[in-house]
Parts: structure tokens; C-alpha cells; sequence
């Protein structure tokens, strides 16, 4: 064996490692957490990436092979869940991603049932299969890039800035390089680069992460308690931005950001994430916004000089820039749809 060979299963021994001992941990200390359980599931697609090449290079065709390198290329449809989940503290995934994502599977899925029906490769398929690999890594590290503002967990928006950009930036890295010299198409010392890089990688997230002792990083969501009810004895901070939100209702204006909700208190930024974050309880900005957009929403819901005021005009009224948000923020608080709601009142 080569010492290039040597090298090469060294690495990949050191990565897996790092990522089963990343996933346990997060098993161990946050499984509570949708966006831990989907961090296992996208580091257990990134192993099976590392672990693929080794069974594809001894039997390309494999059942065992093809199956592992199937897994493997649902990576970035992995780490796209994860951002969704991890930095919009969602309670659920919904349906439409997993659609998405269940349509994207298939395509392996074919490729695989095709290779042991006629004994060829598809291209087409492989072509579609990594289309779509680059569009979800792409989608992946937009959601980490878009809300970045909104985040008031401090030790997460640290990281994400960083480690995020890290992990999607090895997935199109490794996207590339499959499209530009193949899995076992000469390009061996190029691979063996790319292993070297993951474990550099691995090591740097899981260093990141064991550093971080905020058990808040990958905490369940945790409702916060709606305006008029924060707990006795608020700071003065607190009390004047509850009776700027209530009087002067900035959470109706589009598009208002924390900086400019700063600005209207003549704060700085980082005293008001604090106070959001530390002290009301919020883990970002957005669901602080929709805490004083429901309430007005049900006060709405439930006059009855409003009964004939439509929905989504009471949700855009209150600041909700469309329905589909207002709806899923409506069913997590309430546990309930609008309609159910406002029918409840009326009895």
C-alpha cells in the first residue's frame, strides 16, 4: 500500500471519528432539539460520503456501494434542513421540503435501480443528481446568510458566520470536484486533498462546538411569553421598549430590522439583543416581532366588530408580510388554525 493510500485512510479514520463523537455528543446533550437530530442526520450523509469512495474503488457496482454513495449524495439536501431548522428555531420541517427533498432522493434512488436493471450508468441522472446537489447547498447557505441579522443567540450567530460558510463551502467544494474529475477518474491525489480538507474541517466544528458551554446553542425553542406578561420587576430598557412596541406598533412596518428598532429607542444594537434575548426570552428577532403581531391579531380574531374583516387582512395589518408565515406562526402558538380560532371566539 502507497503511502498516499496510507494518508488517505488515515484521514478518513480521523473525520469519521470526529463526526460520530460530534454526533454523540449531540445526541447526548440536545436530541430534544429538531435542529440537533438533524445535524446527526446530515453528519451521518457526510460519513457515508468519506466511507462511499472506499467501497466504490473495490466494487464500483456494488449493491453496498451504490448505496452508501446514494446516501452520501443527500448531503446538501441534509445541511439545507439543518440551516432551515437550526436558525429559524422551527418546531417542524413542513411538508413542501420534505416533498422537495423526497423528489430529490429519488433520483439516486433511479440511478441505483437502473445501474442493477441494465448494467450501465445513467448520465442524465447523474447530471440531475448534482444539480441538485449545488442547488440545495446554495439554498443551504442563503438561509444561513439571510437571517444572520435576526439572530439574537449570540454564541449561534457567532458561528454561523464561520463555521456555517465552512460546512457549505466543503460541500460545493466536494460537488465540484466529483463533476470535474469523477469519483474514480484519475483523480486520487485531488481526493486525498479533499479528505484532508474535511478533517481539517470536522476538527475546526467540533472544536467550535465543544467550546461552546451556552447550552442555548442547540436548545428546543421554548415559547416566550406574550406581551403584558413578562416576568415582575422588568428593567427599564424592558419596560420602555414594551411601551414603544404597544404604543407606536413598529412591528407592523416592513422589513424593520433590530438596528432600526434600535435607532427608534436611541439604543445600541447589542444592549437591545441582549434584552431580547436574555431577558424576554427570545432566541431571534423574528419571533419577537410575532409575539406583538399575534396578540393584535387575536384581539382582532376575536371582536366581534371585525367578524367580517377577511384573514390575511387582519395578518397583513398586523405586519405579517404574507399568509403562509402568519399561518405557521399562528398553529405554533395556538395550536390551531385562524378560522379555528376566531370560530372558537364566537361561541
Amino acid at each position: 500500500m502507497s503511502g498516499l493510500a496510507v494518508l488517505d485512510l488515515m484521514v478518513r479514520g480521523g473525520s469519521v471519528t470526529l463526526f460520530l463523537l460530534w454526533s454523540w455528543l449531540l445526541w447526548r446533550d440536545h436530541r430534544q432539539a429538531l435542529a440537533a437530530r438533524m445535524a446527526i442526520v446530515m453528519n451521518a450523509t457526510i460519513i457515508c460520503y468519506i466511507v462511499s469512495s472506499l467501497l466504490s474503488d473495490a466494487h464500483p457496482f456494488g449493491l453496498h456501494a451504490m448505496i452508501m454513495d446514494g446516501i452520501s449524495v443527500t448531503a446538501p439536501a441534509a445541511f439545507w434542513l439543518f440551516a432551515h431548522v437550526w436558525f429559524s428555531d422551527s418546531k417542524e420541517i413542513g411538508w413542501r421540503r420534505w416533498a422537495l427533498v423526497a423528489a430529490f432522493v429519488a433520483l439516486p434512488i433511479y440511478q441505483i435501480i437502473h445501474i442493477r436493471l441494465t448494467g450501465q450508468f445513467s448520465m442524465a441522472c447523474w447530471i440531475g443528481v448534482h444539480i441538485g446537489m449545488i442547488a440545495f447547498a446554495v439554498a443551504g447557505l442563503w438561509r444561513a446568510w439571510a437571517d444572520r441579522d435576526n439572530d439574537l443567540v449570540e454564541p449561534r450567530r457567532r458561528f454561523r458566520k464561520s463555521v456555517i460558510w465552512l460546512i457549505g463551502g466543503f460541500v460545493m467544494w466536494v460537488n465540484v470536484i466529483e463533476m470535474l474529475v469523477g469519483r474514480n477518474g484519475g483523480g486520487a491525489t485531488l481526493r486525498t486533498v479533499t479528505e484532508i480538507a474535511i478533517l481539517i474541517s470536522t476538527f475546526v466544528v467540533s472544536a467550535a462546538l465543544y467550546g461552546f458551554a451556552n447550552p442555548e446553542l442547540f436548545a428546543a425553542q421554548a415559547s416566550a411569553p406574550a406581551p403584558g406578561q413578562r416576568p415582575a420587576a422588568p428593567s427599564p430598557l424592558a419596560t420602555r421598549l414594551q411601551t414603544h412596541m404597544l404604543a407606536e406598533r413598529p412591528y407592523r412596518m416592513e422589513g424593520l430590522t433590530i438596528a432600526a428598532l434600535a435607532a427608534q429607542l436611541g439604543e445600541q444594537e447589542y444592549r437591545l439583543r441582549r434584552l431580547i434575548n436574555g431577558e424576554l426570552g427570545f432566541r431571534n428577532f423574528t419571533a419577537f416581532l410575532n409575539s406583538y403581531r399575534l396578540t393584535e391579531v387575536r384581539e382582532a380574531l376575536a371582536d366581534p366588530d371585525q367578524r367580517e374583516v377577511p384573514i390575511l387582512t387582519i395578518a397583513l395589518d398586523a405586519g405579517f408580510g404574507s399568509l403562509g408565515p402568519f399561518n405557521r406562526a399562528f398553529r405554533d402558538a395556538e395550536g390551531m388554525t385562524p378560522t379555528e380560532y376566531r370560530a372558537a371566539r364566537a361561541v
